[in-house]
């Protein structure tokens, strides 16, 4: 049963040292309450009741009745034989609060992905992009923008677009907008004026598609993956007629779609009138080859392409694009304009001028070759201090899939210790609805924020609290207690 940092047992604690008339009722509040804040995370399995009856000095009896009413709450999930887990109904209400983990003064090593290295922000170079922009930006072009976004900047993402993913890069089909978080709401609306009311989804998968295009009124509909991409028949069953997906570097899984599933998924869109949502959101990170182009070259009028610089330069920056099918431009375009009337003018006016000067690409090749080197570092981290630990997906991106082999299991238990050693980490489970049947650990490790003595010291300290083999010169890097 995994808690942040403290095992289960420390949490309800107090409830079991309540007054016996109301201490059934004290258990059970507690357990809702570790739920409802994340503290307990959607699929983790709890101790049997006899197990934790004993933990608490308590009567096997209020344990049951406690989890017999958390699941009829919808809170916690029995599966016979099985156990009780964290159900899915609490799952929706976790993920959309603020992560309990994040900035606790405990975490040493934080392994959760998602984060690129913000000290890798080129300040200088940006700053010489706002001095030239605010020398030569004539007054007039500080007025209310184009909603679609400056015209430099689309031909400068255009042909940037063109040149590094593959895409067909119209300008007047380009919209600049607050990141793949707006651009996917501005879709939802445009899809569902169009009467879609439910938009496919993978399964694993980033849980923001689902949460983005919930805010629109659509229902977000789970679409099983294999090792090429979503498997075709669940998605021709599902009765949706438009799909999110990550073709290039599925997230989390690491894989890259096949050809033969790119081209299923086109057809489909084709045969059910549909629409195809790219998001693209690490298509530049690739470390063996060359990246693979986008999906969106193949049918630009059947795929929406969305991508931002929140990888590549800073999340921060609120700055992204999509490419839009011809028939939905003005749509995309209306709502944006009713939505917030075109992103900062400045802005925009800097990131043009830090793609036309080159900045971007020596950004990009920069960033590749640091997050290259920290990808190594764990890989070799890994096969050194958890012997056996299989690392899957494609040498791209920001993260990696480790299944850590069963001995050093169970996953609650491996994962409540490592908190107690101070790293964080996030698992394969806690993005789809799969769970493992063999015992592994599947954990989601992201490294590009970490410089390589830190991944060495978070597998180092990992391993030791698992029982692994933590060496005595990568339990700690340089400068770091």
């Amino acid at each position: 049963m995994r808690t942040q940092g403290q095992p289960a047992w420390e949490l309800l604690l107090p409830a079991a040292g309540a007054p016996a008339r109301r201490r059934g009722r004290a258990l059970q509040e507690a357990l809702r309450e570790a739920v409802r804040s994340g503290r307990l995370a959607a699929g983790t399995r709890l101790p049997s009741s006899r197990e934790l009856a004993a933990d608490l000095g308590v009567s096997r009896g209020l344990v049951t009745e406690a989890y017999e009413q958390l699941t009829a709450e919808g809170y916690l999930r029995s599966d016979r034989g099985a156990g009780t887990w964290v159900g899915g109904a609490a799952r929706a209400a976790v993920r959309g609060a603020r992560d309990p983990a994040a900035g606790t003064p405990g975490v040493r090593v934080d392994f959760r992905p998602g984060t690129p290295d913000l000290s890798l922000f080129p300040r200088s170079a940006w700053a010489a992009a706002q001095r030239s922009v605010l020398a030569r930006l004539p007054h007039s072009a500080l007025g209310y923008p184009d909603p679609r976004g400056l015209p430099g900047l689309r031909e400068e993402l255009a042909g940037m677009l063109a040149r590094r993913r593959g895409v067909v890069a119209d300008p007047e089909r380009l919209v600049v907008c607050s990141g793949v978080a707006q651009a996917s709401t501005l879709m939802g609306f445009a899809l569902r004026a169009r009467g879609l009311r439910a938009i496919g989804v993978e399964d694993p998968g980033s849980p923001e598609h689902g949460r983005l295009f919930a805010s629109t009124g659509m229902e977000a509909v789970r679409l099983p993956l294999d090792g090429e991409g979503l498997r075709p028949g669940p998605l021709a069953a599902a009765g949706v007629r438009a799909v999110v997906v990550t073709p290039s570097h599925q997230f989390p899984s690491g894989i890259g779609w096949s050809a033969e599933r790119r081209a299923a998924l086109l057809d489909w869109a084709r045969t059910v009138d549909g629409y195809v949502l790219e998001d693209d959101y690490d298509g530049d990170f690739r470390y063996d080859r060359a990246p693979v182009g986008a999906l969106q070259g193949l049918d630009p009028e059947r795929v929406v392409y969305t991508g931002s610089v929140s990888k590549s330069l800073a999340p921060g920056l609120r700055l992204g694009w999509m490419l839009v099918p011809e028939e939905l431009v003005d749509e995309v375009v209306e709502r944006k304009r009713t939505m917030d009337l075109g992103n900062p003018v400045l802005d925009q006016a800097v990131l043009a001028e830090f793609v036309a000067r080159g900045g971007y690409d020596r950004q990009l090749r920069r960033c590749q070759r640091a997050y290259r080197e920290r990808r190594d570092a764990l890989i070799a981290a890994l096969a050194r201090h958890l012997p056996g630990t299989e690392v899957s997906g494609i040498a791209a991106g920001l993260h990696v899939i480790a299944r850590v082999p069963a001995r050093f299991g169970p996953t609650e238990r491996f994962l409540a210790r490592a908190a107690e050693a101070g790293v964080a980490l996030r698992t394969l489970e806690e993005y789809g609805t799969a769970r493992p049947s063999d015992g592994a650990v599947r954990l989601v490790i992201g490294y590009a924020h970490l410089p390589p003595p830190v991944v060495a010291e978070g597998v180092g300290r990992m391993a030791g609290a698992v029982g692994g083999t933590p060496r005595a010169d990568d339990g700690a890097a340089p400068g770091r207690p």
